[in-house]
């Protein structure tokens, strides 16, 4: 695995009903401007599963997204690409139907549909499958971010930043819809800790404005609690985000593999978090959801 552009846990929670505010400030408070040259080539891999509306939880919003394009645009990279690979519908019509692709064209940068070639191919430290086609943008991108909304997964136990990424880039070409023709799912906790072994995250932003809880990734329910989460660790944002949901990240089997193998931090006494403490974000988060206060870290 490649080394992520900071190697360490900085993170930053915000609190804002405004999405793209929230976004801005925990960015902000990581200091994230200075970690994109204009050398880069930046990839943006948003959470689009499917036709849904962003207020549901299912995917990110679209003025969301464009406050994260803007965001990369600051250091004038060489190239900024958006891209992603819809696991259950066709990436491009929910790329036209929901509204991303108007926030593409008129930030003018590029789209790739992941779904699709031209590939490269990368072994795996998993069972089966043992190997998958990547596009070959994955040669190319020097710097990864993984933009996603949180949310319970009835498999996965929590999608997050590192999920995003490790389903949202193997292609529906080799694994069909919804990707599991080839056994992904069989065991999907060791192959999101496999993927995540290969493709570096740079910077994650985890949004639970809204957030999906009760079941998921689909069929759940949305609440909006204002937070977001940003960090230079995938694994460290990833912990905070399953606090919020009240587990640790011994409760999720790929984020706890991931910290067993230094790949990231999941103990939050050595992650360097700036902004709301972590337990007053939970409180925050648990009133919002449940109407009740209470808090994984102390």
């Amino acid at each position: 695995m490649q080394q992520r552009r900071r190697n360490a846990a900085d993170i930053g929670i915000a609190i804002n009903n405004n999405e793209r505010l929230a976004i801005a400030e925990s960015l902000n408070l990581i200091q994230a401007d200075n970690l994109i040259n204009n050398k880069d080539i930046v990839v943006i891999t948003p959470n689009w599963v499917q036709f849904n509306d962003p207020k549901t939880g299912d995917i990110v919003g679209t003025e969301s997204l464009r406050e994260v394009i803007q965001f990369a645009k600051k250091n004038n990279p060489s190239r900024i690409v958006v891209a992603t690979g819809s696991a259950g519908k066709s990436t491009l019509e929910i790329m036209k139907t929901v509204g991303y692709e108007k926030v593409i064209k008129e930030e003018q940068i590029e789209f790739v549909d992941l779904n699709h070639g031209p590939f490269t191919r990368i072994q795996l430290n998993h069972k089966v499958p043992n190997a998958t086609n990547l596009n070959k943008l994955y040669e190319d991108m020097t710097f990864l971010i993984s933009f996603s909304q949180l949310k319970i997964h009835e498999v996965a136990t929590m999608s997050a930043g590192i999920k995003n990424i490790a389903m949202g880039w193997p292609p529906t070409e080799e694994h069909g819809h919804p990707k599991k023709n080839l056994g992904i799912h069989d065991d999907i906790h060791g192959f999101i800790r496999a993927m995540a072994e290969k493709i570096k995250i740079d910077l994650s932003i985890v949004s639970s404005n809204p957030a999906m809880v009760g079941t998921g990734p689909h069929g759940g329910v949305a609440r909006h609690t204002g937070i977001v989460v940003s960090g230079t660790d995938p694994v460290a944002v990833d912990t905070i985000a399953a606090g919020f949901l009240g587990f640790k990240a011994e409760a999720i089997r790929y984020l706890w593999d991931l910290k067993n193998m230094n790949i990231g931090i999941g103990a939050v006494e050595e992650m360097n978090i700036q902004g709301i403490p972590i337990a007053t974000a939970e409180k925050a988060f648990s009133m919002a959801v449940y109407g009740q206060e209470f808090s994984v870290y102390k």
